[in-house]
């Protein structure tokens, strides 16, 4: 491809322009616009706030044929700043940067673009009217530093924010286009949901850029990529292959790209298929959607309801259950029996099996998932006891140790786990509560 050729500022110079000659990387798939991503705050530096908005950015410019080459996260230094934004503008036509544009002394970004476009700062009659609005009508006065919000770069587009004080940028320069968002999440998603259609008509790009998620469970990353060796080699080189795990889930992405949708598609459904042959006894969803979502879906189609009985994951999995809109429709209720005692006096758990085989246990967990779906009155039950630790594991139960039984009205199913300490406790308590929701799903699929 063509050497870009750019002018760099002096460390006196406020202007766009900068000299160097940046030699583009060869792009994955030729002619496909590549774009850059900065997220600007300390608190992202230090860990303090997760960075959720380069993730959605680059799921929304993925949806328009827009590849991220880049994704970066920097302080709120102004030097830093300048340097990191001049850089990227050298190597690609598009930049979307987040953060900085409060009302705060910290908030640099404004003043940084300012320098790089050559732009003064003129008061925005519109963003002015709008921010009055916005105090009047909360019953607050305008202050002054809510008033310089309105000063913005003379010759930007600006983007209207209906959800805060910053509005969002729209810089243009020598065919290069930069967009500046806050970084307050539901501000920038909001933003960025409204200029996507601009960003679309402005770029006119002829490529499409397909995803499709495979979710499998009950195997390991490293046994499912052996498992799946000549079918990832022969794949077509347009089709790439990720391996995204989490605990007890492993997500394969497909990624597509090419100009021909449909042609696309076909392809990747092509490849699903054979995946189903090889790896189907591991897959759950073909779905990028979570294992609670799927069965909700599952027991509104077949009518039928589901309570739990939770003893070391404390109520996760209800909580997962419940977070799904609509979910009143097929969950009654759990019991969070985290006690022997309430093992025994709500639940009916023998006395008999809680002495000789402990908590721990398969007929102590086949009485938990029998006892509360007669006493909710379901269709299906899921029960859960283990040793979420640190402590509590013996040489015969060490920590880790999950019985997990699944039940209908006609049978039960139980399975013995042996999860480990790595991660820690959480990470031992979601991979129970995947276990079972997965084996909950398996029932409902056999």
């Amino acid at each position: 491809m063509d050497d870009l050729k750019c002018i760099l500022p002096s460390s006196n110079s406020h202007n766009f322009s900068y000299i160097c000659s940046v030699k583009k990387r060869e792009q994955h798939y030729r002619n496909i616009l590549n774009m850059i991503i900065i997220n600007i705050g300390d608190e992202l530096l230090i860990g303090q706030v997760i960075n959720s908005n380069a993730a959605f950015i680059a799921e929304k410019v993925n949806a328009i044929g827009i590849w991220v080459e880049e994704s970066l996260v920097i302080g709120d230094e102004e030097e830093r700043m300048k340097k990191t934004i001049l850089e990227t503008l050298g190597k690609t036509d598009f930049v979307i940067v987040t953060g900085g544009l409060g009302p705060t002394k910290d908030d640099r970004t404004k003043k940084v673009l300012c320098e790089i476009f050559d732009m003064p700062l003129a008061l925005h009659e519109p963003s002015l009217e709008r921010l009055t609005a916005m105090f009047k009508k909360r019953g607050w006065e305008l202050s002054e530093s809510n008033r310089l919000q309105a000063l913005l770069p003379e010759g930007a587009e600006i983007i209207p924010n209906d959800n805060g004080t910053a509005q969002g940028m729209w810089f243009e320069r020598d065919g290069k286009v930069l967009v500046s968002m806050p970084g307050v999440p539901f501000e920038m998603k909001a933003m960025m949901c409204d200029i996507v259609p601009k960003i679309r008509d402005h770029f006119h790009s002829d490529f499409e850029i397909i995803h499709k998620v495979v979710q499998t469970s009950g195997i390991g990353e490293s046994t499912l990529s052996d498992l799946l060796e000549d079918w990832e080699n022969a794949l077509p080189k347009f089709i790439t292959l990720a391996y995204l795990p989490r605990p007890g889930i492993v997500r394969l992405r497909l990624t597509a790209v090419g100009e021909d949708k449909k042609l696309l598609e076909s392809m990747l459904k092509d490849e699903i298929e054979k995946l189903k042959k090889i790896a189907g006894d591991y897959i759950w969803s073909f779905e990028d959607n979570q294992m609670e979502d799927e069965i909700g879906k599952k027991l509104r189609k077949i009518k039928k309801t589901l309570t739990l009985a939770e003893s070391c994951t404390g109520g996760y999995i209800a909580h997962r259950i419940t977070s799904v809109p609509g979910s009143s429709h097929y969950f009654k209720g759990s019991i969070v029996s985290y006690s022997n005692e309430i093992k025994r006096r709500i639940l009916n758990v023998r006395e008999v099996n809680l002495k000789k085989y402990g908590a721990v246990s398969e007929p102590v967990v086949s009485d938990m998932a029998i006892n509360s779906m007669d006493l909710f009155d379901t269709d299906f039950s899921i029960a859960v006891s283990g040793i979420a630790g640190p402590d509590g594991g013996t040489e015969e139960k060490p920590v880790g140790t999950v019985w997990i039984a699944v039940a209908t009205t006609t049978r039960i199913q139980t399975e013995l786990f042996h999860f480990g300490t790595a991660g820690g406790r959480q990470t031992l308590i979601e991979r129970a509560a995947v276990a079972a929701m997965n084996m909950l799903l398996k029932m409902m699929n056999s």
